[in-house]
């Protein structure tokens, strides 16, 4: 990545980005009081230095897949290399390589058993490098990424007017075709690719790209943000934390844990740890203070495991499930 200072302007852009990835560049350039063509070339230079890019984020729990989060425990020569494979994967986003160079995090949406099955007993344990995996369920998520509040520039006022419409009420898991896939794929890599790009990859008219899109983000099943490595917002230490809290006060925890500008995910998961959360905080002292104010505040919590981020493999990245 390129160095680029940013000023009020380059936040907003960024924070209108992360509201709403797709949203008109004519639309953010009234809210910063800007022109259009300021607003374009903006985010054509973040773009080109390598510090911003919308995404395409999908949602596998709309697509009837279930959501885990994986400790992968490594020999240190083969870290790297099992963080860059899992990486790799369509189905994976959030891979980290995480404190002592020997643990890799990560996410995974799973349409079947079978799929689940076949990376956790199978892909995963077939070397000998990999000492140990743990798969936890996420059950409930009361903090994302794409809402993270800590790096915010905008007013609610000016955030409003950036925010696209709501997703309809689930109504059961939605069946993607070849060519939902095929345009899921594309915005995975440019989450601002125009209508008449995505219509030629997907061998599709542009007003039928276009119904097909909006119906995908109308029921939830894809979103558009900005993906910035939290180091460029100012946020350069990162860390996950995992968490025992006491049953009966859990929902409340993660709740409370939601609330916490340091906290870009947080959710209730099976396992020893019954609470999983990702922090964001500007050095060491600050999630230091974190760890002993804001999180020792909550009482419930019984224990904490803190495994700082070493590398980032993958961020938002595509998550596409595999075809069930």
């Amino acid at each position: 990545m390129d160095t680029v200072t940013l000023d009020a302007t380059d936040r907003g852009l960024i924070h209108a980005l992360r509201i709403n990835g797709r949203v008109p560049f004519r639309t953010v350039a009234e809210v910063l009081g800007v022109s259009e063509n300021t607003i374009a070339r903006r985010y054509q230079r973040l773009r080109s230095a390598g510090l911003v890019r919308v995404v395409g984020v999908v949602n596998g729990v709309r697509l009837g897949c279930t959501s885990w989060t994986l400790r992968v425990r490594c020999t240190p020569d083969a870290a790297s290399a099992i963080a860059s494979a899992l990486a790799a994967r369509p189905d994976t986003s959030y891979v980290y390589l995480l404190s002592g160079g020997t643990e890799v995090s990560c996410n995974v949406q799973t349409p079947t058993a079978a799929d689940r099955d076949s990376l956790l007993l199978d892909k995963l344990p077939r070397t000998n490098r990999v000492t140990a995996v743990s798969a936890h369920l996420l059950l409930r998520a009361t903090a994302l990424p794409t809402t993270w509040t800590g790096p915010a520039w905008l007013t609610e006022q000016q955030a409003h007017q950036l925010r696209p419409g709501p997703a309809s009420p689930a109504t059961g898991p939605v069946a993607l075709d070849q060519q939902d896939r095929a345009l899921l794929e594309i915005l995975a890599r440019d989450g601002r690719a125009g209508y008449a790009e995505l219509a030629t990859m997907a061998g599709s008219a542009d007003s039928t790209v276009k119904r097909r899109l909006d119906t995908l983000r109308r029921a939830g099943v894809v979103t558009f943000t900005a993906d910035v490595a939290p180091a460029t917002l100012g946020f350069p230490t990162e860390a996950r934390l995992w968490m025992s809290v006491q049953p009966s006060r859990l929902s409340d925890v993660a709740r409370a844990m939601a609330d916490h500008p340091e906290v870009s995910f947080a959710a209730m998961t099976t396992g020893p740890s019954n609470l999983v959360a990702a922090v964001n905080c500007r050095d060491a002292d600050d999630l230091c203070r974190y760890l002993t104010e804001r999180v020792a505040a909550l009482d419930a919590i019984q224990s904490i495991e803190t495994a700082p981020v070493i590398r980032t493999f993958k961020a938002a990245g595509a998550c596409i499930p595999t075809t069930r």
